[in-house]
């Protein structure tokens, strides 16, 4: 039996054992340092079980392709873990590396099951499936901290609509977005 595979992309300081830890930068504990904006990625296809990108994507510059390259080194039914600002939080607009933020919608273009890719399944042939999603609030982030408060995720469907609704309306009241992909082969 083949040991399971995990890939940390963008790991920056926050080296992780049982994973192959990649950043840009050759930092302490980095074991693949590589351009994630060069194609293609270091790793072969099918290749890699689970992938975890936390704060990296909003950097790169392509992605539909960072997606497609995501989609081509995880095997047939890899697990993508990853965390994104929302568009409108402070999160996706103070880092002058960001190149964009996320709407809660975005991933759903990639989920077969999605009305939204149902409606533009030409825009990419990659396809995950969405088995985990949540929002990120912190009230009054990052103006006024309130003791003893900190991020709360919003799982529940009812929930996550009203917040995605007033989210779109006011700033910062959605921050990130998490979510788990799997892999489905196209």
């Amino acid at each position: 039996m083949n040991p399971q595979i995990n890939l940390h992309l963008g790991a920056g300081t926050k080296i992780l054992s049982n994973y192959i830890n990649h950043d840009i930068a050759p930092l302490d504990g980095i074991d693949v340092v590589h351009d994630l904006n060069i194609y293609p990625w270091p790793w072969a296809d099918n290749s890699i079980d689970s992938i975890l990108a936390i704060d990296l994507i909003e950097h790169l510059d392509n992605f539909l392709s960072v997606m497609a390259e995501i989609h081509r080194i995880l095997k047939p039914g890899g697990i993508l873990t990853l965390k994104v600002p929302y568009w409108n939080s402070v999160y996706a607009h103070a880092d002058p590396t960001h190149k964009r933020g996320f709407h809660e919608f975005t991933f759903h273009f990639f989920d077969p099951d999605s009305h939204w890719c149902k409606q533009r399944p030409y825009y990419t042939n990659t396809r995950f499936k969405i088995i985990e999603e949540h929002f990120v609030i912190l009230p009054f982030a990052p103006y006024m901290k309130i003791p003893f408060l900190g991020f709360i995720s919003i799982r529940n469907s009812f929930a996550k609509r009203m917040f995605g609704f007033f989210g779109n309306l006011f700033s910062n009241i959605i921050l990130d977005l998490h979510y788990k992909l799997v892999k489905i082969d196209s």
